[in-house]
């Protein structure tokens, strides 16, 4: 079947046809973003293609996430994306900018604004949310924080620099030049974001060597959050799923035994609830101090359930919590975790 709009057309060249028609058929797409293919790629468009990739990597990392997306896409009820979340340092990164600011660089031309800042005092980070401006409501928000180095022990910081210190800054100058020019006027020409696309998704990605397993421990021991970065670097933290009823969705998941969150995470307004399938493990392979390598069975990335209800004015509640956020986070803790006893 030949792609009707710009999104599928997009997404055909980034993961071949099958796979582009699922995810716009899995996936629900805003009704501003079906246009039929022109010559033309809106802000919109192109943000929502980037999205798309980005929940299509964390399928091949999530097999739970794959399972309950696949059986939605069966029912005929497509997921609604309402956000990803990543994780990223606010120390030197090598070529790569530091902390949030390798993605504000993106965010930007891709239409995006920093809508709230929220403190993450008890993970020594902090988390910003960003939403589209043209259609906050439909494209998928991004929250992005930043881990804080220098809030941690100095075994800790010198592990971190180890780390992330000699990190490669994927972005290409051609790429950087598109952006710039979308930044100025709101669109690409459909060669010039099918060009953009793949050099938008290598950002987000483990920009830095494999880790040394004595660095891992280090990291483990105070931040579970930066022994994550260690292993996935910049990759989706997690998406979600913008549900009705969270607490309907996870008694059904429980009931098909699947590994849920054992509590709901509700915001101080009441409005934001959330909840979460626990990370996948997954291998990873790491350094030795003898110049060898070991393969260890590590904590991923995870799939998530949110509800959002409307506020007085009949708008929906696109913010955060700080304490939800800080709950969700222990998803990748590892098994031990102890959610329930914060």
């Amino acid at each position: 079947m030949t792609p009707t709009t710009n999104l599928q057309a997009l997404l055909r060249d980034a993961v071949g046809r099958r796979r582009a028609l699922f995810l716009t058929a899995a996936i629900q797409v805003p009704e501003p973003l079906r246009n039929p293919v022109g010559s033309t790629v809106s802000r919109g468009e192109l943000a929502f293609a980037l999205a798309l990739l980005l929940f299509e990597d964390l399928l091949g990392r999530v097999p739970m996430a794959r399972c309950y997306l696949e059986e939605r896409a069966r029912d005929g009820a497509p997921l609604v994306f309402d956000h990803g979340a990543l994780r990223t340092v606010a120390a030197p990164c090598g070529t790569l900018p530091s902390g949030e600011a390798a993605f504000s660089r993106l965010l930007e031309p891709l239409g995006y604004a920093r809508r709230d800042t929220y403190p993450l005092d008890r993970l020594g980070m902090t988390g910003r949310a960003w939403a589209h401006r043209d259609l906050p409501e439909d494209v998928p928000q991004y929250f992005v924080s930043e881990l804080h180095p220098e809030r941690f022990s100095a075994e800790f910081q010198a592990a971190v620099q180890r780390v992330v210190g000699q990190s490669v800054d994927p972005l290409p100058e051609e790429a950087e030049e598109l952006l710039a020019r979308l930044a100025e006027a709101g669109q690409l020409s459909h060669t010039e974001a099918r060009r953009l696309l793949p050099d938008l998704q290598s950002c987000f990605d483990r920009q830095h060597p494999r880790p040394a397993w004595r660095d891992y421990e280090i990291l483990l021991e105070e931040s579970p959050e930066m022994a994550w970065i260690a292993t996935e670097g910049n990759a989706f933290n997690h998406a979600t799923d913008r549900v009705d009823d969270v607490a309907e969705v996870a008694e059904v998941q429980r009931r098909l035994g699947r590994p849920m969150k054992a509590r709901l995470e509700v915001s101080g307004s009441g409005r934001v609830i959330q909840t979460a399938f626990r990370a996948a493990e997954i291998d990873r392979v790491f350094r030795r101090d003898d110049g060898h390598f070991i393969v260890r069975r590590v904590p991923g990335s995870f799939h998530e359930f949110i509800t959002r209800q409307p506020m007085d004015d009949g708008s929906l509640d696109l913010a955060f919590d700080a304490s939800n956020a800080q709950g969700i986070f222990k998803m990748t803790a590892g098994a031990g975790a102890a959610e329930e006893q914060s």
